[in-house]
Formats: structure tokens, C-alpha cells, sequence
């Protein structure tokens, strides 16, 4: 039988962190005199230094930039850990366990400190064989680079990995690199692309699709 593996995005998928992200985002720029409110229209699925490209000068270091994306992202972490449990998508926890005997992975578009600090906190590092986020590899999402370095790392053929999404441009990354995807779609936005579609971990018909395929 031949080996299958789950991999995983992180925002919106294993931890609905968007309305920290966009408090963050409001906190920080406000502070800055900035108005965060077409900042949360494009941010879904992009690194800082493109987001924050659009909103500074032209002569702004990539210094700078990286230095501002980190201190909103400390404030991110600062914001959403007193309700991190809460805000982990219902059913993972059961979800990963059922499936503990499966290779699974994060590939993240998010920055390094974010991914670690939810799979520590959460205490779910160990589902994991690895964690691959935005800032080791050269093309986000919707480039297929950090998939297909995934499945690498995985040591899976890509056609054998199985992806959960919640965004079109995640979505558009993992069928670029040739894998099968199911929308996690808590959000209810309108995806195209995936295999299955669900609104969380606890539905009956995600595991029952699920099982189909890895037998």
C-alpha cells in the first residue's frame, strides 16, 4: 500500500487567527498614523513585506520592513494567546489524533515565530514531522514552492499528499504542486479548486471521505 500524507496550512486551518491578525494589523498602524483598513482586505495568504510595501514609502529598508513585521507579529502572538485554545478550529485536536500514524506537516505561508509559537502553545508539535513556513522558501503561496518542499522533506510523492486550505491562494499553491486538497471553509468564502470541502474537523462526512481515500 502506498504512503500517504496530511499537510496542513495553519491560519484558518488549524488556529482561526484572522481576527488577532487584524486586530494586530489595526493596533499597529494605527500607532503608526496608518489606516490598517485596506491592509485587512489583502493580507489573507501574503507575507508582511508585501503588505507593508503598499503602505510605506519607496525608500523604506527591507530592514525596516522586517523590522515593523516582526513587532506586529510579537503583538499578533501577544493578543491571541491568552484565547488560543479557544481559537484553535473545532475538532483538530480529535482529528490529529485519529490520524497520528500518518506523515503529517504545516506549510505556512505564516512567519516562522507564528507557526511555532501556535504548535508549542497548543501543544501540538508533535502531531508534526515538520513545520515549513514563509520564511524558508523564496515563492509563497500561490507558488507551489513550499508545498512541493514539503512533500520533499515528507519524503512523498506530492500526488499522494493530501492538503487542508481554507484560501484560494493556498489552494491554487497545493494543485499547482500536483496534491489533492479539502477546503476547511469556516468562513464560508467562495473556493474553487478542492477535492471536498468542510467547515471544521467535526463533520462525519470529512472523516468518512477521508477514509475512502486512504484505503
Amino acid at each position: 500500500m502506498k504512503q500517504q500524507a496530511l499537510i496542513f496550512d495553519m491560519d484558518g486551518v488549524i488556529v482561526d487567527s484572522m481576527p488577532f491578525h487584524t486586530r494586530a494589523w489595526d493596533l499597529y498602524l494605527r500607532k503608526l498614523g496608518l489606516d490598517a483598513t485596506l491592509m485587512n482586505q489583502k493580507m489573507h495568504g501574503k507575507h508582511n513585506d508585501e503588505l507593508l510595501r503598499e503602505f510605506l514609502p519607496p525608500d523604506t529598508t527591507l530592514a525596516e520592513i522586517q523590522r515593523m513585521g516582526a513587532e506586529k507579529e510579537a503583538l499578533y502572538r501577544e493578543l491571541i494567546a491568552p484565547q488560543l485554545e479557544t481559537s484553535l478550529l473545532p475538532g483538530i485536536r480529535t482529528f490529529l489524533d485519529r490520524y497520528q500514524a500518518l506523515p503529517k506537516a504545516v506549510a505556512s505561508n505564516a512567519e516562522g515565530p507564528n507557526v511555532q509559537f501556535v504548535l508549542r502553545e497548543a501543544k501540538l508539535a508533535h502531531h508534526f514531522r515538520y513545520a515549513t513556513d514563509g520564511g524558508q522558501v523564496k515563492h509563497g503561496k500561490p507558488h507551489p514552492e513550499i508545498y512541493l518542499k514539503t512533500a520533499s522533506l515528507l519524503q512523498i510523492d506530492p500526488i499522494d499528499c493530501i492538503v487542508f486550505e481554507d484560501s484560494q491562494t493556498g489552494i491554487d499553491a497545493a494543485l499547482a504542486a500536483g496534491m489533492t486538497v479539502i477546503a476547511i471553509n469556516s468562513h464560508r468564502a467562495t473556493l474553487h479548486g478542492q477535492t471536498f470541502e468542510a467547515d471544521h474537523f467535526l463533520e462525519p462526512q470529512l472523516v468518512a471521505w477521508l477514509e475512502q481515500q486512504l484505503t
